[in-house]
Parts: C-alpha cells; structure tokens; sequence
C-alpha cells in the first residue's frame, strides 16, 4: 500500500556528492596599474576530474573533483535550513577570439596599446583565467520537500524546490601579461540561486537526490596578481546538475 510520508521538524541530514556545471559568456574587466581593459563575450566551461575511485572515493581527494557538501536541519515539517558549498570550476577557453577595450602599457610585451573592440586571441602569454580550486561558492538555502510516496516505509521519493544566497570564495589561477602566477583564496563577491530536485530515501534515513541548480554570480573583486590593486570583476549565470549521497535522522527522541 502507498502513503503519503511527510519529513519532520527535528531531522538533520547533510549529503556529498558531485556536480557539472555550465556558465554563460561573460564581459571580464581587468585593471591594474599598467593597464585597465575589458574582455567581451569570453567562453568559459568547468573542467571535470576524470572519474577513477581513486580520485572519487578516497577521503584524501575528496575536494579535487567538482563537489557538492551540505548540512541542513528541518525547522518545520517538509522546510529546512541548510548551508554548504558548491565547488565549481571556472576555466576561460584558451585561444579563443574576444573584443577587448582598453589600454595596456609598461608591460615590455606586444600586447601595449590602445585597443576598441577589436580582436584578440587569448594567448596563453596575454592570459590564463581560471577559477579551478576552485569557484567555491559558499551557500544559504531554504527548501521545501513536496511529499510522494513512499512503499512500506522503505522507500520514500520527495521532490523539493529551494533558493539560496551565498558568497563566492574562489581560488583563481591567473597569469596575466608578464605578472607572475597567481593562486590564493579570495572573497570577491556573492550568488543567488533557486532549484529543484527529486530525492530518493531508503529505510527512513540514506537517500540519493538529483539536483538541478542555477543562478547568478557576480564577482566585483578578484585578485590576479601579488599585487593589491590589480583585479578583475565578472558577473554571469551559471547552472548545475548535481547527484549526491545523504543521510537524515532525527534530533528527537520520539
């Protein structure tokens, strides 16, 4: 027989698991010193870790591949709190042909010049823009779960619905014109997200749940070099879809 099972207030869960991600073009702007241009229309994908149990499963290289980690607490029957973070990877196609607009001077490099909109490769020695450890966007959301059914209390199937805030604490690998590499962690901006997913739980507290994600970054303050006041700033859309791993139990005694 099927009945309608309802997720409690008082349960806890948290889950782990993975996502791929895609990003919109994007007009990057970069400013420095010696230069102050922007980037028009750049392609940017995220950059998979190719599947080995190794690389997946082992707790030591757990955070290499795109993760998703989450803690949630059900504050209201079928509503819950919850906070993790989405590890994505940003990386700007190499080579690809963009507008840029601006000027770059005292670099000793050919790219020193006046540009408006006008063509340019870029180059591994013009630029190498990556968010790879990566674009980690620290998360708030509230979801609500939409109760299914369930067959003898073994397995459950819920769908959810949800939106979020967070902040983004990426880790960009930069080489910009003739600056050293860089690569530290960096608050530089905030997201807003909604989504939707079906969960799937078996014997009342292990569950798998299929995510699809999506929202908006924007990233004023990015740091590219050692130096403090050169930076970047972007702002685009971005969408998920996730598949994690989860349990959930009550705080309760009941």
């Amino acid at each position: 027989m099927f009945v309608i099972q309802k997720v409690e207030k008082g349960e806890l869960y948290f889950y782990w698991g993975w996502n791929r991600s895609w990003y919109n073009n994007s007009d990057i702007h970069f400013k420095g010193k010696d230069y102050n241009f922007t980037l028009s229309d750049v392609k940017a994908k995220d950059r998979q870790t190719p599947f080995s149990i190794d690389k997946y499963l082992n707790p030591g290289n757990a955070t290499i591949p795109q993760y998703n980690f989450r803690i949630g607490y059900y504050f209201k029957d079928n509503y819950s709190l919850s906070i993790g973070i989405d590890h994505m990877k940003y990386v700007v196609v190499q080579n690809q042909q963009v507008l840029i607009d601006g000027t770059i001077s005292n670099t000793s490099s050919s790219y020193d010049g006046s540009y408006t909109n006008e063509s340019i490769i870029l180059a591994e020695d013009f630029l190498k823009f990556e968010h790879t450890d990566g674009l980690n966007y620290l998360n708030v959301d509230i979801r609500k779960d939409f109760n299914l059914i369930n067959k003898n209390k073994s397995i459950a199937i819920d769908g959810l619905a949800g939106v979020g805030l967070g902040i983004l604490i990426p880790r960009t690998n930069t080489t910009l014109l003739n600056n050293e590499r860089y690569d530290e962690f960096h608050l530089s901006g905030y997201g807003l997200n909604g989504l939707t997913g079906l969960k799937t739980t078996f014997f009342n507290w292990f569950f798998i749940q299929s995510e699809l994600k999506g929202g908006y970054i924007n990233m004023p303050n990015i740091r590219t070099t050692r130096f403090t006041a050169d930076s970047a700033s972007q702002n685009f859309l971005f969408a998920q879809a996730n598949i994690v791993f989860g349990v959930q139990f009550s705080l309760s005694n009941k």
